[in-house]
């Protein structure tokens, strides 16, 4: 097989590289560090990637903010 061909593969299927390579950490943190502090771990990793991406994205952080803390 030559790289083109590793190339499409891995695009075809990089949502199940994906799963399983975040399988595999987060069992390793889980074994590591225990099951509550690897789920924080997973929780902070999940709220930076939504920011992350928010900023990708170039949001109004003035209106996100105010749409999560509006006054009632």
């Amino acid at each position: 097989m030559d790289w083109e061909q590793w190339w499409e593969w891995i695009k075809e299927h990089r949502g199940k590289i994906l799963g399983v390579g975040l399988g595999l950490l987060f069992g390793w943190f889980a074994i590591v560090y225990g099951f509550w502090k690897a789920v924080f771990v997973a929780l902070c990793v999940t709220v930076g990637y939504f920011l992350g991406k928010k900023v990708d994205e170039r949001t109004d952080w003035r209106r996100l903010w105010g749409r999560f803390f509006r006054s009632r």
